[in-house]
């Protein structure tokens, strides 16, 4: 079967599609439901629930199903028959805090529908953002489920029959810890002083100065140069608030393939040192080269505040600026908090944790704030849990996507001391336990493991 495509005004049409799905098409696909699908899913329902399983006594629906967030993906086939259907979508009432449901599975006895429309569900959950996605279903189809890889939790009773809670394994943040920080306990081995391993920054025997470095990603520096240059600047003097250090120089290392792509990056690392006041001191420029750029910061602690200084029992605190967005081309991944800030502002974030002097502190890097949260309880010789609905965050963010990326200013502390960090927000969000790992606890009191031993191998500080 041939494909014609033409193009007219600028948008690509397939004169053809059922090519375009192959030769022969497939016998159905999934997609998001219309409000037409909507009706024929309910139909198919009420003929699985109601009649014939006799589940409910006249209609399955339920408040769930009025529920503007709760989504409906469908099966089709060719002629556009839906032939089966599953809902899913927040599971708590309010703002959405990653812990979606699925339910109300329903599919024609057609092969394959069930089980493409399970996967198109949990698909879908991860790519909302959520970190826990559960189902009931009907005691006699949960072996079906763990086939597809969901894991049994436990027995439950819906509508006076048995069922069974089943759980999605999402391992996002794991991923994340293995891809970022698992290879640094071999790679470092011996490396730090003492008290200070594996800390954000190193102080420095017989004075008070501690020094921070940082290299930026090359991809980065070489996509947005402005921006890499900026946040040279953001994480180093970060590195030094996390010990309650304060900025008093930086010194840079950059290579770049000409002079006018070293210029934009020395742009952005010029208005980051300016906006926060700290001196560009000195480094090394060299061209011709591939992209490449590291920064080096000084600050003075007379005590630095330690990232192994927790003790179980103590509380887990998040002090974060949720202002701002994504920024453009890094949705997901890194949250811009801080380039519309004004310098006073940004200079009185950096404070926070030396006016405090929590006994634990580390600023959330690349590893997101659980990431993060594990190497704190990690260098402190325990476990961490993670009450996920108390975690200040910003509303464009889903839980997922703000607990994974890079979040501008945020700062993890452990003890009673309140951190005071206008702008930013701040909020005990856990406590620190006796084991290994971080776990996240939801508001029905379920806990679910995200991290499940060491993130880095560095142990204790």
């Amino acid at each position: 079967m041939s494909t014609t495509v033409v193009q007219t005004a600028g948008v690509m049409r397939a004169a053809d599609v059922r090519a375009l799905l192959g030769d022969p098409p497939p016998a159905f696909l999934i997609e998001a439901a219309d409000a037409a699908a909507r009706r024929a899913y309910h139909r198919l329902r009420h003929v699985a629930f109601v009649e014939e399983q006799a589940l409910f006594d006249r209609t399955d629906l339920d408040e769930r199903d009025a529920d503007p967030r709760t989504e409906v993906l469908v099966a089709r086939t060719a002629d556009g028959t839906v032939i089966g259907g599953v809902r899913l979508g927040p599971a708590t009432d309010g703002p959405d805090i990653g812990w979606w449901q699925g339910g109300r599975l329903v599919a024609t006895r057609r092969s394959g529908v069930g089980a493409a429309l399970v996967r198109a569900a949990t698909a879908r959950a991860e790519a909302a953002g959520a970190l826990r996605f559960d189902a009931t279903v009907q005691a006699s189809t949960y072996r079906f489920f763990q086939r597809l890889g969901w894991e049994t939790v436990r027995p439950v009773t819906v509508a006076a029959a048995p069922h069974m809670l089943m759980r999605w394994p999402i391992g996002r943040i794991a991923q994340l810890a293995e891809a970022t920080k698992s290879e640094l306990g071999l790679l470092l081995q011996g490396i730090g002083p003492a008290g200070f391993v594996g800390d954000d920054g190193a102080p420095v025997p017989g004075s008070d100065l501690v020094a921070a470095c940082d290299a930026i990603l090359p991809a980065m520096v070489e996509r947005d140069p402005e921006w890499a240059g900026w946040c040279s600047v953001l994480v180093n003097v970060n590195d030094l608030a996390a010990m309650g250090a304060v900025p008093v120089g930086l010194l840079d290392s950059l290579g770049a393939r000409d002079a006018s792509s070293a210029g934009r990056v020395l742009s952005g690392l010029r208005r980051a040192a300016a906006a926060y006041g700290v001196p560009i001191l000195g480094g090394h420029t060299q061209l011709g080269v591939p992209a490449a750029l590291s920064v080096t910061a000084l600050g003075r602690a007379v005590q630095p505040v330690p990232g192994g200084g927790g003790q179980p029992g103590q509380q887990v605190r998040l002090t974060a600026d949720v202002g701002g967005n994504w920024r453009p081309g890094y949705t997901g991944r890194q949250w811009d908090s801080t380039s519309h800030r004004r310098p006073d502002e940004l200079r009185a974030m950096l404070t926070v944790v030396g006016q405090a002097r929590p006994a634990a502190a580390k600023d959330v890097s690349m590893a997101g704030v659980v990431g993060t949260l594990g190497m704190l309880a990690e260098a402190s010789g325990c476990a961490a849990v993670l009450d996920v609905a108390d975690v200040p965050r910003p509303a464009a963010a889903s839980v997922g996507d703000w607990l994974t990326c890079f979040p501008g200013f945020a700062m993890l502390s452990t003890g009673p001391q309140e951190l005071h960090a206008d702008p930013a927000v701040s909020a005990v969000c856990g406590e620190l336990t006796t084991g290994q790992g971080v776990a996240l606890r939801w508001p029905d009191g379920e806990v679910t493991a995200a991290l499940t031993g060491a993130v880095t191998g560095m142990g204790a500080a």
